[in-house]
């Protein structure tokens, strides 16, 4: 069964990505749904981008960024962590939203006082998991916001480094910042 924070992030995500795209700075190249060329071929789409259906789109998401970052198991734990690591892997690369989890939960352990650190792999499993709910124990309601809140801080530098490393790039760092920022309170 699809967790219904699933359904909602998927469709906003589409909805916000808009149609048919291809920016000549942009790096991923055609775009539909923001799914690039790339990653719609390595899912078997062959055709022409702007055709790219919007259940095939969906079901990318789902498998690339929702199932691969464990989201049901995140979202169970907190939601608004769950938004952020979506948007994050969406954005920046599901390894990259992982890794930066596994770091700041590596940092937040108190020197592995709550739980061990853990090899940072941008690989969400059982050890994370496992971090995560002994991050929740050991800090609650309050530790699992100030986690969201830090996860999109980092994404904000993420992103000025992006822009700051290549000018091209500044075509779109204020969209950048404003879709962070805008994204549900934690």
């Amino acid at each position: 069964m699809t967790h219904p924070l699933q359904q909602r992030l998927i469709a906003e995500v589409i909805d916000r990505e808009g149609g048919f795209v291809d920016h000549p700075s942009d790096r991923g190249g055609p775009t539909k749904y923001g799914i690039t060329q790339a990653v719609a071929r390595r899912h078997g789409y062959h055709g022409p981008m702007c055709d790219l259906p919007y259940q095939k789109a969906f079901d990318i998401y789902a498998a690339d960024y929702w199932h691969t970052l464990r989201l049901d198991d995140i979202a169970s734990i907190h939601e608004p962590l769950a938004e952020y690591l979506f948007d994050y892997g969406v954005n920046s690369g599901y390894g990259r939203a992982g890794e930066e989890l596994q770091h700041t939960l590596n940092v937040l352990n108190d020197q592995q006082r709550y739980y061990r650190d853990m090899k940072v792999d941008g690989a969400i499993g059982p050890i994370t998991l496992a971090a995560l709910r002994d991050f929740n124990r050991a800090r609650g309601d309050e530790g699992l916001r100030v986690l969201a809140s830090t996860i999109n801080a980092c994404r904000i530098a993420f992103c000025r480094d992006l822009a700051r490393k290549r000018q091209s790039q500044e075509a779109f760092a204020y969209g950048w910042f404003r879709r962070v920022v805008e994204l549900g309170g934690a």
